[in-house]
């Protein structure tokens, strides 16, 4: 079998990159991938995938299925195709969404002799308020077996942890006066504003060492001379479990609701963007995603990052047993994610070999799920069992 899918890779791998380099050369930013997600539709189609456009309702979203005749598990990728603004992709979704559409690609060349069903999930937006959110919300992973999905990096790293987010935003009026002739007649929101931050920096005294709580104000008044009636500030709140971080976003509000009382402003809180579950890595399929990236000759694969941030692809694993690894696409030089130099990386020669390694592990890996029922349970256990 690993013979076959080294066979198909080579077959396929002009393909691929030609999908990677078109979206590089014409990044999109979240939820205006139209021409990225037509050239994975396009791709897919023409490997016998059945397409369904626009998928619940997002223009740039697709699902993309493949049933053998024969019974077994529901594999799903995850691809992604946003881009960065000012930078274009500068988190390598280019080459990301490549690896994922390019797995399901290979796998469903498999699938009639070794059965079960193939899914590829265009995911829109990653970067901002991602589509995956609303995938879960709506039950897309409900009939979904494993989810796989690896991401451009400095290094190869083991799939690990996320942190949980919400993105939250106080709103307050106030009302206007001149603020040298009058003041007493005004009602400052720029003073709720300020407190809220206040409030929340000495709430950090009493935080998880690893919780994360950052801000801007986004409105901040009109003139100098005008006390401010209405202001706004966006914040980010994040945690490592999803039940820590509610208890982490009350009393962040309760910050705001105290500053809005101080000043005398009415204090309107809502959400800007999804909000993001942690990731929960599932150990048992992450060991045979490594054990066969070390059988196609990745020698230094390192443990979970220490340091990160927040994915949607957390949603997912909070519904079904999924893997969020990461796979070198720099080698020696010194570059770092969300920068134009890590885009150039993305469609260089040594990314590509890395992403074709990357593609055979997730194959094999899902090739693993598919003809091990042992595995599969295993897998199962650890999900249900798994703190969330």
């Amino acid at each position: 079998m690993k013979e076959r899918i080294k066979e198909l890779a080579g077959q396929l791998e002009k393909e691929f990159i030609e999908l990677s380099d078109e979206i590089y050369k014409n990044p999109e930013l979240g939820y205006e991938e139209y021409n990225s997600c037509r050239l994975h539709e396009e791709i897919l189609e023409k490997y016998g995938f059945s397409i369904t456009k626009k998928y619940l309702g997002v223009d740039t979203a697709f699902r993309a299925e493949y049933q053998s005749e024969k019974k077994g598990p529901t594999i799903a990728f995850m691809s992604e195709y946003d881009a960065l603004p000012g930078i274009g992709h500068g988190c390598g979704h280019n080459i990301l969404g490549t690896t994922s559409t390019g797995s399901g690609i290979i796998l469903k060349h498999l699938v009639d002799d070794i059965g079960g069903r193939v899914v590829v999930f265009g995911t829109p937006a990653e970067e901002t308020s991602g589509a995956k959110v609303l995938f879960v919300e709506k039950g897309a992973f409900d009939d979904v077996d494993v989810a796989l999905v690896a991401h451009p990096n400095m290094s190869y790293n083991k799939s690990g942890k996320s942190l949980a987010l919400v993105a939250i935003q106080f709103e307050y009026k106030g009302k206007p006066s001149h603020a040298a002739s009058s003041p007493e007649k005004g009602i400052n929101a720029l003073d709720a504003v300020i407190n809220t931050f206040n409030n929340i920096n000495a709430l950090r005294q009493q935080t998880l060492p690893e919780a994360r709580i950052h801000g801007v104000i986004k409105d901040g008044g009109k003139a100098a001379n005008i006390i401010p009636d209405y202001c706004m500030a966006q914040f980010y709140v994040r945690a490592q479990t999803k039940g820590y971080l509610n208890e982490l976003v009350e009393k962040v509000k309760r910050c705001a609701e105290g500053a809005a009382l101080a000043a005398g402003a009415e204090l309107t809180i809502s959400n800007y963007e999804y909000p993001y579950d942690n990731m929960v890595t599932n150990q048992t399929m992450s060991d045979a995603f490594s054990k066969h990236l070390t059988e196609l000759g990745v020698k230094n694969i390192l443990e979970p990052r220490q340091s990160f941030g927040s994915i949607d692809a957390g949603n997912v694993s909070h519904v079904c047993p999924a893997i969020h690894p990461y796979f070198d696409i720099v080698g020696d030089i010194n570059v770092g994610a969300h920068t134009v130099e890590f885009a150039e990386s993305t469609v260089k020669p040594y990314a590509y070999e890395n992403m074709m390694i990357t593609i055979q592990a997730l194959v094999a890996t899902a090739v693993d799920v598919i003809q091990n029922k042992e595995l599969l349970v295993k897998i199962n256990e650890e999900f249900k069992n798994a703190e969330k």
